[in-house]
């Protein structure tokens, strides 16, 4: 009867490591597709907010997301800004031109996809506001990834889904 018990724990406990070890792998480089993606429109400054968008290259070891993109400015100048984030739902803290943001990332109980949620102090004329965002990222296929965001703007909350393809 111990011989029994103990492997039927060894058994349970594999199963449990297997379980944990399969997530989802957001490595490599991303397109946006903009014909799929679905970017919100508002009455602020005419046409759309951008959530997100624009082409990137995500590399992902054990517990860490590792986010890289290149913008080009109104001057012509490329910026390339690294956002990291910890897989484990322990907070990371992000610095960018816009200032510092505070991110916990956390896995689906399947482990098919990650929800980041971000918070932002802003200064908007003279005024200290938080903003916050949450993304779910899934992978629709192997050569598709969606990122459905929602951020909290003046006139409430603003929803956008963006698409890339896998370059």
């Amino acid at each position: 009867m111990k011989k029994v018990l103990i492997f039927l724990s060894l058994f349970m406990a594999g199963i449990l490591v297997n379980a944990q070890a399969v997530k989802t792998d957001f490595s490599g480089t991303w397109n946006l597709n903009a014909e799929k993606s679905i970017q919100p429109q508002t009455d602020q400054g005419g046409g759309g907010i951008r959530m997100g968008g624009g082409d990137f290259v995500a590399i992902q070891g054990d517990n860490l997301l590792a986010v890289e993109t290149t913008r080009v400015g109104l001057d012509g100048k490329s910026t390339t800004t690294t956002m990291k984030y910890t897989l484990d739902g322990i907070e990371s803290i992000n610095t960018s031109p816009r200032g510092d943001s505070k991110s916990v990332a956390k896995w689906s109980s399947d482990g098919k996809s990650l929800t980041i949620e971000t918070s932002r102090i802003i200064d908007m004329n003279g005024e200290s506001r938080t903003m916050r965002s949450l993304e779910e990222w899934t992978l629709t296929d192997a050569e598709t990834l969606t990122v459905a965001a929602a951020r909290q703007g003046p006139d409430g909350e603003v929803k956008g889904s963006m698409v890339y393809d896998r370059k």
